[in-house]
Parts: structure tokens; sequence; C-alpha cells
């Protein structure tokens, strides 16, 4: 492994002022579990000169509901998440998400800040010691186009990248309707991930790091839910995972939201489906209907058409489960 230098930040200030010496050449850590392993397996085109620890940060793990708002501090552990009865409660979907993330070990250790920013899992941009200098390094290709695409894109690329997010937290994020506050602003979390710049997976400037995130109170009448596939259950990064939310009236429902990920760079909101239900029953035949319309525009790979069929079979059980 190379040599490279470890601040341990005790303030954000302190994180943003590295962060702007080092002018893009350094990252952030907090719980370790992503960004080591990169390190390590020497995946950067470039080694980063510097990594900031902001876990010496305090009071940054807290989980808290104030003025009918749930606020999660960025250290806060997927453990702690999944099993907080405020969340299993109120916001169950993120709830499901954080129990549903990799092993128990792994969520003991990593952070909601952590699983939000992470970078894609593509075998090739993961390859060690840069072996292929894709398109999410400044490189040419994406190797998955020809290559291996089991688990890429059913969406289209991003720039020619056909690498998926791998979040399970951030579909619950966003059909919860959250934001995320930074040090310089307040994010939408729908709005959290950009495509115009393939060697950037969030909008996050690089001195720029999260500091809270902001869910509003749900209303009384709002259900949501979180399913996930993978090959490993207890382990796995998915294969396609997705969220929903609906709030009925009566038996008509007055609102619905549906994100699918792992099936495109970014966190994917199945907008045809959500119009789709809102204003009828939640009964199979429109769920059908709506799950039908949601992978309208899916176009598979080579090797990944099958989850198209997951897609629609997660989207049916997390509305259904809604009712």
């Amino acid at each position: 492994m190379k040599r490279f230098k470890h601040y341990d930040a005790r303030t954000v200030d302190e994180a943003i002022s590295l962060l702007k010496e080092f002018d893009g050449k350094a990252k952030v850590i907090a719980g370790g579990t992503d960004i080591i392993g990169m390190f390590k397996d020497e995946v950067f085109a470039e080694r980063p000169e510097a990594l900031i620890n902001i876990k010496t940060i305090p009071d940054m793990d807290y989980i808290r509901e104030e003025d009918n708002m749930l606020k999660i501090g960025p250290l806060a552990l997927l453990e702690d998440i999944a099993h907080n009865t405020l969340i299993t409660d109120k916001y169950t979907a993120l709830a499901e998400a954080a129990r549903y993330t990799a092993s128990p070990h792994i969520r003991e250790m990593g952070t909601i800040g952590g699983n939000i920013c992470q970078h894609c899992r593509c075998w090739y941009y993961r390859s060690p010691n840069n072996r292929f200098n894709c398109i999410r390094k400044g490189g040419k290709d994406c190797y998955a186009e020809e290559g291996e695409n089991r688990y890429h894109s059913i969406f289209g690329n991003v720039k020619d990248c056909l690498a998926v997010n791998p979040s399970d937290t951030a579909p619950a994020l966003i059909v919860l309707e959250a934001k995320v506050k930074t040090s310089k602003r307040v994010i939408e979390m729908a709005d959290f991930y950009q495509t115009e710049d393939p060697m950037k997976f969030s909008v996050l400037d690089a001195d720029e790091i999260v500091v809270e995130i902001q869910i509003p109170g749900p209303s009384e009448k709002a259900k949501s839910k979180f399913e996930k596939f993978a090959i490993r259950k207890s382990i796995d990064f998915p294969i396609v995972n997705c969220a929903s939310l609906v709030e009925c009236e009566g038996n008509t429902v007055k609102k619905a939201k549906v994100c699918l990920n792992a099936v495109f760079a970014n966190p994917y909101a199945a907008k045809k489906a959500e119009e789709y239900v809102e204003g009828k029953s939640l009964d199979e035949a429109t769920v059908d209907t709506a799950v039908n319309l949601a992978l309208q525009d899916a176009k598979a790979l080579s090797r990944n058409e099958y989850k198209i069929e997951i897609s629609k079979s997660l989207i049916k059980k997390t509305l259904l489960a809604c009712k």
C-alpha cells in the first residue's frame, strides 16, 4: 500500500478545511467499510493523498425526532437505524433497508452517510490495481458493455457507463421524501445523485460533506415497505431493491412513491407506476398494470434481462404490502 496522510477532524469546519487544502485529492472516512477496501486494492486511478476521518467529530450519530421531522446524523450506524423503534414504526422502509444492508458486523460499523455516498460496485471499476481504467476513472471504455454485465443497468448508461447505484437506504429515503443537509446546502434526496459527470457519484463537491439527513413525518395513513433481492441474503449488495410508500384515503390511493435501485446509475423513481396507481384502488390488477408501466422503458443488456422480472416482482410486493 502506498503511503498517505491521515487526519482526525474534530469539527465539520476542520474537515472542510482539510478537504479544501488537498483540493480534491483527499477522501472522507467514517465507518471505513468501503473506502479501506478501495485503498487496499488500489482501486483508484490516482491514489488520494489523504484520508479525513470524520468519526472523531462529536454528536454526528444521533437519531431524533423534532417538530415532526426525523433527523439522523451521518454517522448513525445502520444497525441502530434498523432497530430504532421510532423508525420501525413510522419510517418502516428505512428501517427495513438498513436491516437488509450487508452483514450484521458491517452494519455495526457502516454509517447511513457512507451508505448513500458509496461508490459503485462494478467489478471492472473495483478490479484491484486499477486493472480496468474505465470511464468512471477517466478512461474511454465501459468494459461491461460487451463484457460481464449481469448486474449492470437495465435503463441505459450515463456517459457510456453502465454501473449501478448499490445503496439499500437510498430508495427508502427517496420515497420518504428525505433531504440531505450538507456543509453547504440542503438537497432533496431525489436530487442527491447526478448523471453529468461519470467520475462523480453524487452532487457533492470535493469540499462538501453530509451533516444530517432530514425526513418529514409521514401521514398517519401512509405505509412504506422495502424489499431486496440478493444472492446471499445476509451480506450481498442488491441485484435489485425497491421501496414504496402509499397513502390511501379510504380505498383510493392519494399518494404513491416507488423507487428501484441497482438498476441504473442513480436510484430509479418509477414515475409511471406512481402516476397510474394514484386515484385508484390498490388491488392486484391495478398493481400488475403499474409494474408493467414501470419497466416499460427498460432495455436489458446481453446478460441481465432477468433483472426486469425481479424489478416487477419487488414493485408488486412493496406496493401490495402498503395496502
